[in-house]
């Protein structure tokens, strides 16, 4: 399965719960906290992560397209 995170900056509002779920993947940029996608395709073993960490964000400005 291959999977891509990617993120909308216009939803982000800079809660970090991205980053507090998956700091492997993904960080605040420093001026407005908005996400930065630092993995944009994670591995298998990366993947539980992303998953939280996509379910997590209070404004859905991120996600994780999934193709088989």
């Amino acid at each position: 399965m291959n999977a891509r995170l990617v993120a909308d900056h216009a939803a982000c509002r800079g809660a970090g719960q991205c980053a507090f779920n998956a700091p492997d993947l993904f960080d605040q940029d420093e001026e407005e906290g908005l996400v930065l996608v630092l993995q944009p395709f994670p591995t298998a073993d990366q993947t539980a992560s992303a998953r939280t960490a996509v379910a997590a964000c209070p404004n859905a400005a991120i996600a994780l397209i999934e193709n088989d």
